[in-house]
C-alpha cells in the first residue's frame, strides 16, 4: 500500500486542529499527518501530542522555535517525508478551507492519471470559492490568471495550496534553492515541477473560508507573490531545469 503523509503547518490553530485530524483520520484510505508547529502560544502542539497517544503510527508533529514562514515548513515537512519514504505527500490547510474529504480524490488522480503534482483547483470549473468577500474572491482570480500569463503554466489554480506530490518531484526540486517562503511559495513549486517536466493535474474542489479561527492571508502577501512571480520567471530563462525522474 502507498505510504500518503498529509503535511499540515499551523500557527494558532488551537479551534481547528483536533478536527482536522480526526477528519482525516475517518477517511478510508490510510493517511498520515504532519504537524509543523511554529511555537504556537495559544496550545496547538499540546493538543496534537494529546492526540498522539491515540494513534502515534499516524500523528506526527515537528515543532519549531516560531513564526518562520509557509514555504519552510513545508520544506521541513518534505525532508521528514523523503526521509521517511512516503510515496504521495499532500499539502493540506489546518482551518477547513481545503476539504479533508478530497484528499482522496487528489490521491486516486495522482495515482492512476498518473499525475506527478495534483492541485486541488478553485477555478479549473468556474469559481468555487465560498464564505470569501468579492474583493478577495476578485483579487485571487486575477492574481492566479496573472501568474499563468507570465510563467506559461497549463493550469487554473496556479496560486492554490492544496495539493499531492509524487515523491519523485520532491526528490527532484533543490529545496535549497527555493526562494520563497510566504505564499508565493506554492507558485513556485508548481513552477519548478512544471519546468522540470512533471504532469501537473487539476481536480475541482469547492474551498470555504474558515469559520474558527484567524485568516493568516492579507493583501500585503498577495503582492509579495505578485512581484515575486516577475523575477522568478526572469530568473528561469537563465536556468537548466534537470529532466523528470520516476
Amino acid at each position: 500500500m502507498d505510504k500518503c503523509l498529509v503535511i499540515i503547518p499551523t500557527y494558532n490553530e488551537k479551534e481547528n486542529i483536533e478536527a482536522i485530524i480526526r477528519a482525516v483520520w475517518s477517511l478510508n484510505h490510510f493517511f498520515e499527518v504532519l504537524i509543523i508547529d511554529d511555537g504556537s502560544p495559544d496550545g496547538t502542539a499540546a493538543i496534537v501530542k494529546q492526540l498522539q497517544a491515540e494513534m502515534p503510527q499516524r500523528l506526527h508533529l515537528i515543532e519549531r522555535a516560531g513564526k518562520l514562514g509557509l514555504g519552510t515548513a513545508y520544506i521541513a515537512g518534505f525532508r521528514w517525508a523523503l526521509a521517511n519514504s512516503y510515496d504521495f505527500i499532500f499539502e493540506m490547510d489546518a482551518d477547513f478551507s481545503h476539504n479533508p474529504e478530497d484528499l482522496n480524490k487528489l490521491y486516486f488522480t495522482a495515482k492512476n492519471a498518473p499525475a506527478d503534482l495534483v492541485i486541488g483547483s478553485r477555478y479549473v470549473n468556474g469559481v468555487n470559492v465560498v464564505n470569501w468577500p468579492m474583493s478577495r474572491v476578485l483579487m485571487s482570480y486575477f492574481a492566479s490568471h496573472y501568474v499563468r500569463f507570465i510563467t506559461g503554466m497549463p493550469i487554473s489554480d496556479t496560486t492554490a495550496g492544496f495539493k499531492c506530490y509524487r515523491s519523485s518531484v520532491l526528490k527532484t526540486i533543490d529545496l535549497e534553492k527555493i526562494r520563497f517562503i510566504g505564499y508565493a511559495f506554492q507558485i513556485e513549486m508548481k513552477f519548478l515541477a512544471w519546468r522540470h517536466g512533471f504532469k501537473l493535474a487539476e481536480v475541482p474542489i469547492i474551498f470555504t473560508d474558515r469559520t474558527r479561527g484567524q485568516s493568516k492571508m492579507t493583501k500585503g502577501i498577495f503582492r509579495e507573490a505578485m512581484l515575486g512571480v516577475l523575477q522568478m520567471k526572469i530568473d528561469s530563462l537563465f536556468r537548466r531545469y534537470q529532466p523528470a525522474v520516476a
